[in-house]
Order: C-alpha cells, then sequence, then structure tokens
C-alpha cells in the first residue's frame, strides 16, 4: 500500500504518470480535476460554480475541492489500498487540511513526486494535446511528440479526440502564474517534511517514468 502525492504545475504530465503508477502498484487514482469535470458534465451546482474558476484558469475554491476529496478518500478502496493524490493539494492551506484529515485517521503521506518541466514546454505541450473523447479510455496525444495515427482519432479506442476547452494561450498562461504563486510553495512544505523528490520531465515519458520508479522504490 502506498499514499502518495503528485506535483508539478498544470501540463507538466502528471496525468501520464499517474496511469502507470496506478497501474503497477494498485492503488486508486485520485485526481479533483476529474472530479470536478464529472461534476459540470452531470450539470450540479458545484460543477457550475466550479466551471467559472477553471474556465479562467483559477484555483477552484478550497472549501469545494476539500469536501469532495475528503469523501473521496474516505471509500473502502482508498482505505485498503491507499491513494495516489493528482491536482491536490494545490495551496498549502489544502496540505495542512490533508495533513489533519491523515492525522485524524491515523496514516501519512509515503512520498510527494513534483514533477519539473520548464514554463515555456508546457505551454507547448497544452496547444498541441489531444484527448480521446470516450470516458474510459481518455488517453492523451501530442501533436508534436505523440501524434495519433488517424488525425483526431484514437489509437486506442477508435473515438474521437478534442481540444479542452483550456488548452488556449490565455488560460495556460494563468493556470502558470496561479501555480507559481499559490502551489509552488508545496514544494518547500514537504521538502522540510522530508517528504519531496524532484524529478526533471524528459522528453520521452519512458525515460521520466523510469526517473520517478526510481524515487518511489527508495
Amino acid at each position: 500500500m502506498k499514499r502518495l502525492v503528485i506535483l508539478g504545475a498544470p501540463g507538466s504530465g502528471k496525468g501520464s504518470q499517474c496511469k502507470w503508477i496506478t497501474k503497477d502498484y494498485d492503488v486508486p487514482h485520485i485526481s479533483t480535476g476529474d472530479i470536478l469535470r464529472k461534476n459540470i458534465a452531470d450539470g450540479t451546482a458545484l460543477g457550475v460554480e466550479a466551471k467559472s474558476y477553471m474556465d479562467k484558469g483559477e484555483l477552484v475554491p478550497s472549501e469545494l475541492v476539500i469536501a469532495l476529496l475528503k469523501a473521496r478518500l474516505d471509500e473502502e478502496d482508498c482505505k485498503a489500498k491507499g491513494f495516489l493524490l493528482d491536482g491536490f493539494p494545490r495551496t498549502v492551506e489544502q496540505a495542512e487540511s490533508l495533513d489533519e484529515y491523515l492525522k485524524e485517521n491515523g496514516i501519512s503521506l509515503d512520498r510527494v513526486v513534483n514533477i519539473e518541466v520548464p514554463d515555456e514546454e508546457i505551454m507547448a505541450r497544452a496547444l498541441n494535446r489531444r484527448t480521446c473523447s470516450n470516458p474510459a479510455c481518455k488517453e492523451i496525444y501530442n501533436l508534436r511528440d505523440n501524434a495519433p495515427q488517424v488525425e483526431n482519432v484514437c489509437d486506442k479506442c477508435g473515438s474521437a479526440l478534442f481540444v479542452r476547452d483550456d488548452d488556449n494561450e490565455a488560460t495556460v498562461s494563468k493556470r502558470l502564474e496561479v501555480y507559481h504563486t499559490q502551489t509552488e510553495p508545496l514544494i518547500k512544505y514537504y521538502s522540510e517534511q522530508g517528504k519531496l523528490s524532484t524529478v526533471v520531465g524528459q522528453v520521452l515519458l519512458e525515460d521520466t517514468i523510469k526517473l520517478v520508479k526510481a524515487e518511489l522504490e527508495k
């Protein structure tokens, strides 16, 4: 069982790392982004409110995210297998709330992995990103480095690919600004706890995976 957090700027490749970590370590992948997007798709009151923040590249208020996250961590699969948090915490305040929840439940984080990628590379990735529209697949492509064999068609399931609403230059720039001011302080926060490992994101996904795996095995 492992209890993990993965950090990094939006577009640094956290999602790609989470796929293999979830499979290899058999831990539930908890993506606050997925939880919020489901609420948006379902048209819930929370989803409507969250969308107004996400479309502007701003963070969804902590109290909304924390309530959803705690409910998810209380489910049986997380209690039995641990978890991999992706997209949470995003602020020191959220990290402190998470630590309080973990302490109340008599558990703690094993490792926090930070994926480091330059801003200009993140911008290029976002503008070239295409995502599978099949909820059961959600494969991610990059037109520059990992293009689908058939334009706008997923290699794995044949579903149409789409551009996320927030994959545009203005929103990505805002997201990076928010990351540097509000989320980046988590690097110091977890480093002071002795739980942080920083991995420099590589051009090839496989190379980054090797570096992350080495950190998780320490």
